[in-house]
């Protein structure tokens, strides 16, 4: 009875990532922050009272289904998702490996609804990938992928640091798409490879008359001289997104793809007694120059759009475009 009426004040506020969380939950989520639990391998969120797919995670269910950043989820299995919180909707969709749910989904360009049945598994999500890709005329360049900002993200992309400092490569393509974000404190970590010490990574803004708080990059900016480009799409959300507006405003780094998904408020993590804790929205978040990009998003400075047949046919036009521009800038 409890944790209903403390969910019934929070669901009051009518903040989608102002949540409750009982014990069970609060299990949940930290088993997201680690990158391993058993379901179908995606972020979900809400935009405009819509339940949609932020990113499916590579090689999971969810990702080898077909389901693509932007995805309408109408039902889970004979649930309709109206006014259902993104907790709740996880904790429908999450699952014993082995076990099968089913999500109505609905996308732009099509004419009517279809269903995905989908086997859960177990999900281990990567942090960072990458590799030396040759870019024509004896240039070579490094594409990170970077997945997540998660609790080893930071560990990861350090090491990845020394490979590619160890490698020929000049240039670096920084791929965000369909990355959900994670810790603020891992964004902030992994900025600093790219930036000036001391330079601005993002602003949090409590409103109210409070004074702004300024997060800045902290590493050893060993990659602050290597000219980049970034890959931005719909799933491209919170910390992708304060990573990319940071090096677009200190660097003028060149972000092509889709707008980005537009998630940028602050959330604190408060434990209860019991197991129980609160997720609760503290603040909204600004680029290094002011911008908010809380439900608006950042928009691309080279707009390539990755269609349905580009999907079909395991075509990437956005990377084409990004190594089209990073061959020009060294």
């Amino acid at each position: 009875m409890i944790y209903g009426a403390i969910s019934g004040m929070v669901n009051s506020l009518k903040d989608p990532y102002t949540v409750f969380l009982d014990p069970e939950d609060s299990k949940k989520f930290l088993e997201d922050a680690s990158g391993r639990f058993e379901g179908v391998g995606m972020e979900v969120g809400i935009r405009k009272g819509t339940l949609q797919v932020i990113s499916p995670i590579k090689g999971t269910p969810a990702d080898q289904a077909g389901l693509r950043a932007g995805d309408k989820i109408l039902k889970i299995d004979d649930k309709t998702t109206i006014e259902m919180s993104i907790d709740e909707a996880v904790s429908y969709i999450r699952g014993p490996k082995g076990t099968t749910v089913t999500l109505t989904i609905f996308r732009d360009e099509w004419e009517k609804t279809n269903d995905f049945t989908i086997t859960r598994d177990l999900i281990e999500v990567p942090s960072v990938e990458w590799e030396l890709k040759d870019i024509g005329d004896n240039k070579k360049t490094a594409y990170i992928k970077l997945y997540q900002f998660s609790e080893v993200a930071g560990l990861d992309f350090s090491q990845v640091v020394q490979e590619i400092l160890a490698s020929p490569s000049q240039t670096i393509i920084l791929d965000l798409r369909n990355n959900p974000g994670g810790y603020l404190e891992v964004a902030q970590d992994i900025s600093g490879w790219f930036l000036e010490r001391g330079k601005i990574v993002a602003i949090e803004d409590e409103g109210r008359g409070k004074d702004k708080i300024e997060y800045k990059a902290k590493g050893n900016s060993r990659l602050v001289n290597y000219p980049l480009v970034v890959l931005i799409n719909e799933g491209s959300a919170s910390g992708a997104e304060i990573l990319a507006g940071a090096l677009r405003d200190n660097r003028e780094v060149k972000l092509i793809g889709e707008k980005s998904y537009g998630k940028g408020s602050v959330q604190h993590l408060e434990n209860l007694s019991g197991g129980s804790s609160l997720k609760v929205t503290v603040a909204k978040w600004l680029t290094p120059k002011g911008a908010s990009i809380h439900e608006v998003g950042l928009e691309p400075d080279i707009k390539v759009e990755l269609t349905q047949k580009d999907f079909e046919e395991k075509k990437d036009p956005q990377l084409d475009k990004a190594i089209e521009i990073v061959k020009e800038l060294r």
